[in-house]
């Protein structure tokens, strides 16, 4: 109980809010009561702050648990048992509120060649870690703890926005949510410096080794062969810390959830080489002034404020599932703190209607998808839920 309460200390004071371009011009749907209710009621998880499917037809889930451990569990309500998929707890840093193991993602052929993805903080020095690691040969439950290939490491300065999504697009590259190192007002500029791999949104490819290098630099990366000395994994940047992006299934288009500093949360949809932002803006807010350079600046979508309790954006999924017609093709998406939830509509780009469907009563980390399309929703109250019927 500590701890959480210390998790909502700290956010309350780096992370942000938001509205969109105009107050005035907010559209609001009818309130909805989508009821959330316990998914698996017989699991408990410590601390979820990811949920993946493998994609292998297995009917299995995966929870990503922040201290370090990874579960797997047959995708059936009524389940009482998890095993233990891997175990990293000594390798992985969770001292601070937003490190550990942050995010998973498995391979598009993983049903073929066994590897899949984390992404961790890691000690001495401070720094997260993208790993490979590979199935068990000789149980399908579990990983080989043994088979870690680091792929990528960067420095993470302060212990706060690490970032820690990651997950393959379309295009079977691997994407990475890199924070901007952290403290407030990103002391050190890395929002805009192009020359570091903080703060922005990272593409490889993990399947082309390139010398020394265990991935290769996908041609079209917007900085792919430059000789300015910018990183050639970046794909976009302008970030402060994007807790949780996904890719909509229809359209391949990137959704991102970028926390703010004091004032807004953001959506962005994120393109190839576009800069959202940070620290010039603030949603569609100058950050330092009443007046910036917006020039060659990529808006968000959405943004909303802090006026009704909310802190921090927890980003989601467009939803493609069958069970909640009502919510075909919005983005689903909520605040971490006040525990509120939302579908966004942005069919009519010039007039998004967002509208509140469920208020928890405990934080909501990561939102995650099974094989077919159904979201469910990680609770820090040890939790892993979806919607019910009205």
């Amino acid at each position: 109980m500590k701890k959480q309460l210390k998790i909502f200390l700290v956010i309350a004071l780096f992370a942000s809010t938001a509205c969109t371009k105009e107050t005035e011009e907010k559209t609001t749907g009818t309130e909805q009561n989508l009821p959330l209710v316990a998914a698996f009621p017989e699991l408990s998880f410590t601390r979820p702050v990811d949920f993946q499917h493998a994609g292998d037809k297995s009917n299995k889930l995966y929870v990503v648990e922040q201290r370090g451990v990874i579960s797997v569990f047959e995708n059936e309500q009524k389940t009482s048992t998890k095993a233990t998929f891997l175990s990293i707890e000594d390798r992985v840093e969770d001292s601070d509120n937003e490190e550990g193991l942050l995010g998973l993602a498995f391979h598009p052929n993983f049903e073929s060649n066994g590897y899949f993805y984390v992404n961790y903080t890691a000690s001495n020095p401070d720094r997260s870690v993208i790993s490979r690691f590979n199935l068990s040969s000789t149980n399908p439950d579990e990983a080989d703890p043994n088979s870690e290939l680091v792929l990528l490491e960067y420095e993470q300065p302060y212990g706060n926005h690490n970032g820690g999504q990651i997950a393959f697009g379309p295009d079977y590259y691997l994407y990475i949510g890199v924070g901007d190192g952290g403290k407030s007002g990103d002391p050190h500029g890395h929002g805009q410096n192009r020359s570091t791999l903080l703060g922005n949104i990272l593409r490889i490819d993990v399947d082309q080794e390139n010398g020394a290098m265990p991935y290769s630099i996908p041609d079209d990366n917007p900085f792919a062969g430059n000789t300015e000395g910018f990183k050639e994994e970046i794909y976009a940047y302008g970030m402060r810390n994007p807790w949780r992006f996904s890719f909509d299934t229809a359209t391949d288009q990137l959704w991102v959830a970028d926390v703010g500093q004091n004032s807004y949360e953001e959506i962005d949809i994120v393109k190839n080489g576009g800069n959202y932002g940070w620290n010039t803006m603030e949603g569609f807010h100058c950050f330092k002034a009443d007046e910036c350079n917006q020039e060659n600046l990529e808006l968000p979508i959405w943004e909303y404020d802090r006026d009704e309790g909310d802190i921090s954006i927890t980003g989601g999924f467009v939803y493609h599932g069958e069970a909640l017609p009502q919510l075909q093709g919005l983005y689903i998406y909520a605040d971490y703190v006040s525990g509120r939830i939302w579908s966004l509509d942005f069919s009519d780009t010039e007039n998004p209607v967002n509208t509140e469907l469920f208020k928890a009563d405990f934080p909501i980390s990561s939102f995650g998808v099974d094989q077919n399309q159904e979201i469910y929703i990680c609770g820090f109250d040890d939790k892993i839920y979806k919607f019910g019927l009205e």
